[in-house]
């Protein structure tokens, strides 16, 4: 160990300090729930969020685009990837949101009119404690009753994230009026609001 650090250590252990692990400034969440595209404007307008990408998450490298994965046969599920400050916005803040607003989690390898595995509902866990806390949650939500079925989210290991086409991010505030929007995901986003109005926030 550095010395400097020893030193800093020894010093705040003698003075009777207790020294803090700091709280890391961004982590990673990994969703996939039905078409990427109001996912994605679901978490953009959430407080503590810093940023969502829409990609592609468990399937192979060489597969990970639209053309192949919309096949349904790559193991790929449309996702987004999270980036947040745990310091305003907790990871269970954001299973919450993914299983009340952001899709259906009782919906077997569809979404909606989004049929195929491509489509399936995954938490794509990055370490232990996102583990214990997906399946903690979705053992609650099942003892709730809160959905006329079993939750069928799956709760993985992450791999890799592979960001989408440049046409797919952002599309929402791209393209407010596309009928599919409209239809599915502009409802979510209302839903959001109304539902959780201390977390949201306009963009």
């Amino acid at each position: 160990m550095n010395k400097i650090i020893c030193l800093i250590l020894t010093a705040a252990f003698l003075a009777g300090c207790s020294v803090q692990p700091a709280i890391a400034a961004e982590q990673r969440a990994v969703f996939a729930g039905g078409c990427f595209w109001g996912v994605e404007a679901v978490f953009e307008h959430l407080k503590g969020v810093i940023d969502v990408k829409s990609g592609y998450a468990g399937g192979k490298k060489e597969t990970a685009n639209y053309d192949d994965v919309s096949s349904g046969e790559t193991k790929h599920a449309e996702s987004v990837e999270i980036r947040f400050d745990p310091a305003k916005i907790t990871y269970e803040q954001l299973l919450k949101i993914f299983f009340e607003v952001a899709h259906n989690p009782t919906e077997l390898n569809r979404q909606g009119p989004d049929v195929g595995p491509q489509y399936r509902s995954v938490i794509f866990y990055v370490d232990e404690e996102q583990k214990r806390a997906a399946k903690a949650f979705i053992e609650s939500v099942n003892a709730s009753k809160k959905f006329p079925g079993p939750v069928v989210t799956e709760v993985v290991p992450f791999d890799h994230f592979y960001i989408a086409e440049d046409y797919h991010q952002d599309f929402m505030k791209k393209n407010p009026d596309h009928p599919y929007i409209v239809y599915h995901d502009v409802p979510k986003v209302a839903a959001l609001k109304k539902q959780f109005p201390g977390l949201y926030v306009e963009k």
